[in-house]
């Protein structure tokens, strides 16, 4: 089963997230909507949207519902993906240009401001405090896990356990709340609503890890943008660390970590990392996540949903770009 087969099943409805999102960053100030647009027609997985209306489904499904924090979940993504581009310097996202590169660091910014704060104007029509309590929650835990990524840039000496917590604020915690969200704007029970938060959780997990492993075994074409980019940018993930202290190859890593010429030995230490076995290692580690999400999932009622969030752990599991 491909992601695209279940976005085909639901396709009436991820349209309706589109105009949803479309009518949410529409504004009179023409560069703003510019900048906003540019982004939303980028296009993008739209995977968060797709946990919350699934979610929706283990309670009171109400589409009109659901889409309003469908599109507030994805508004918030994209928002924080507007700034990471400025923060990495980066020009290009999937094969685009990014907003920063078509205008500049100060139209990005507020662009990302902009949408961000589209997000939660969408988020204020319900009642819920929980809904609010969870979102802002989440919100702070991501941008500190944006500022450790930025602390931890070019540190070799970082521990699994930075990392994983890293990716945990950075990635997880927006997937494990759509489902956690898509189950509370339904009233789910709260045992439903916990484990869909677990699902979500390990799932985010996996999804984190492998795409750090893409980084390095995909090509540009697959990714928009070179391989070992996050290495690049100092960015150092599972497969860089695993490669560091347990490859074949760790004392030549090691010995080019510590050299003052460290870019000119990027394309070198990517190989290195390529073909290491830090690739399978992550792998694995992403499988463990994904055995966690399947667990969680296994106690919820089993609806024809639960078979699609399942579907959607083995690609997450197995996909290649």
């Amino acid at each position: 089963m491909k992601l695209v087969d279940i976005y085909y099943r639901m396709k009436k409805d991820i349209n309706e997230i589109e105009k949803e999102l479309s009518r949410a960053i529409t504004t009179d100030q023409g560069i703003l909507n510019q900048s906003a647009n540019h982004l939303l027609k980028a296009g993008g997985k739209r995977i968060r949207p797709v946990f919350v209306l699934l979610s929706g489904h283990f309670g009171e499904y109400d589409f009109d519902k659901l889409k309003k924090v469908a599109a507030a979940l994805e508004l918030i993504h994209m928002a924080t993906l507007v700034h990471d581009d400025v923060i990495d310097d980066a020009d290009k996202r999937r094969g685009k240009l990014t907003v920063k590169a078509q205008w500049d660091n100060k139209i990005a910014m507020y662009t990302g401001d902009y949408i961000f704060a589209e997000a939660l104007m969408l988020i204020t029509e319900f009642e819920n405090p929980e809904i609010h309590q969870t979102l802002s929650n989440a919100i702070v835990r991501m941008c500190e896990g944006e500022i450790e990524q930025i602390k931890d840039f070019n540190n070799w000496n970082q521990s699994l356990k930075q990392y994983l917590r890293r990716i945990k604020r950075k990635t997880a915690l927006l997937i494990a709340i759509s489902c956690k969200l898509g189950g509370l704007a339904s009233n789910a029970d709260l045992k439903t609503v916990r484990r869909l938060y677990q699902y979500g959780y390990n799932v985010g997990m996996a999804f984190q890890i492998v795409d750090d492993i893409l980084d390095f075994t995909g090509t540009t074409e697959q990714l928009g943008k070179p391989a070992g980019s996050d290495l690049r940018q100092g960015n150092i993930t599972i497969p860089a660390l695993y490669a560091l202290h347990y490859s074949n190859d760790k004392e030549k890593l090691q010995r080019m970590v510590k050299s003052d010429h460290l870019q000119e030995q990027m394309d070198e230490m990517v190989d290195i990392v390529r073909k290491s076995e830090g690739i399978d290692y992550s792998k694995e580690l992403a499988q463990t996540y994904i055995q966690k999400a399947k667990k969680a999932l296994m106690e919820l009622p089993n609806i024809k949903e639960r078979k699609t969030l399942l579907e959607i752990s083995d690609f997450i599991a197995d996909r290649t770009y």
